[in-house]
């Protein structure tokens, strides 16, 4: 059966781990944080400290937001927080993020996470050694003299992947232990467009193991049978972990709960570059960049979406409707991340999509 993930919502942190430890009771296997309002790393230590059994991982961290020493110290220090249950999310978010909000380099990107994720493991699998560390490429690191004085609770964290176009998305495929969806991914777009380029980043992978005659039956999530002691050790083979995120709203009129889905279309349909992404619905998307060109609120679109298109791109309507949605990843996911609907909402609609879907989880985990 596949897993069900899910992401907390809260207006404090406060909230937010509460809704955490009743997700953690119902069965939901692994707690994500995001990275936009709050910092990931630290809303996942929220996460680990008030939960004792289920997964914790960010969902995602910004990676070129930080050095990626910080990041492998972060991840180094959530792992051991959590009693080995992190998970380190990465994405590059996009161009002027990185550079207006953040002041750092983003381009050439896909190199350059390559680049990142090498040093990332090759801290947490050697800090604890003293040997010095040395990579060097669009990021790049040397370290020598120094040694962290506290053990790894493990050597090799898993890293997931976020990414959506081809070059992107056959990089995690190539280097990581898991991949995360964008928060729309109907099934469909899965199958046809994000699997293919997964499993072509899969084949370059294991080409490459075999050549270096390493072994392919690594977990993912302990690294049992994996030793990363260089930024230049190579993923064992595999596919990695396919983990969808899903915008999901219930109700039992389900034209109230794909009313509070729309305004999460609406935000990502403002993008023009999601062509592709919106295709079935090109003329709906088309209206929606252009408003958003002229000015409209990034929160104020949902009364561009159809109910329709709102249903096609969430998991959103009654609880049988969603249950049925969740069902059409088997085969072709691991696990759906679930995270209520907030775009153009108040608390109160946020907070009532979130407890519905605790209660979904609990019913079908």
């Amino acid at each position: 059966m596949i897993r069900l993930d899910f992401q907390p919502w809260g207006e404090s942190l406060a909230e937010l781990t509460d809704a955490a430890r009743r997700a953690e009771d119902a069965g939901a296997g692994v707690l994500w944080a995001p990275e936009l309002h709050r910092s990931a790393p630290v809303t996942a230590a929220a996460l680990a400290a008030a939960t004792g059994r289920v997964g914790v991982g960010t969902g995602i961290a910004l990676a070129f937001a930080r050095s990626p020493m910080l990041t492998a110290l972060s991840a180094l220090d959530l792992d051991e927080l959590s009693g080995g249950r992190f998970r380190l999310g990465l994405g590059t978010g996009v161009r002027r993020l990185i550079g207006d909000w953040h002041g750092m380099p983003f381009d050439p990107p896909v190199a350059r996470l390559r680049d990142t994720v090498a040093i990332i493991r090759a801290v947490v699998a050697g800090a604890y050694t003293g040997e010095p560390i040395e990579h060097t490429g669009e990021a790049s690191i040397s370290v020598r003299g120094w040694r962290r004085p506290y053990p790894p609770v493990r050597e090799r964290i898993p890293v997931y992947l976020a990414a959506m176009g081809p070059a992107m998305t056959a990089l995690a495929g190539e280097i990581g232990d898991g991949w995360l969806s964008h928060e729309l991914c109907p099934p469909g777009h899965l199958a046809d467009t994000i699997l293919p380029m997964l499993r072509k980043g899969s084949a370059r992978n294991r080409n490459k193991t075999a050549g270096a005659g390493q072994a392919t039956n690594a977990d993912p999530v302990t690294g049992a049978g994996t030793a990363a002691s260089a930024a230049t050790a190579v993923l064992p083979g595999g596919t990695p972990e396919v983990v969808v995120s899903a915008c999901c709203s219930v109700d039992a009129d389900a034209a109230v709960a794909r009313d509070r889905a729309r305004g999460v279309v609406g935000f990502y349909a403002s993008v023009q570059t999601y062509a592709d992404l919106f295709a079935e619905y090109a003329d709906e998307h088309a209206a929606v960049v252009a408003a958003r060109r002229e000015g409209r609120a990034a929160e104020a679109l949902a009364e561009l979406v159809p109910a329709p298109m709102a249903a096609a791109y969430t998991l959103s309507g009654t609880r049988d409707d969603v249950a049925a949605g969740i069902a059409r990843y088997e085969g072709l996911a691991d696990a759906v991340k679930l995270s209520p609907p907030t775009h153009g909402l108040a608390p109160a609609q946020i907070r009532a999509a979130q407890n519905a879907i605790i209660d979904l989880i609990r019913e079908l985990a």
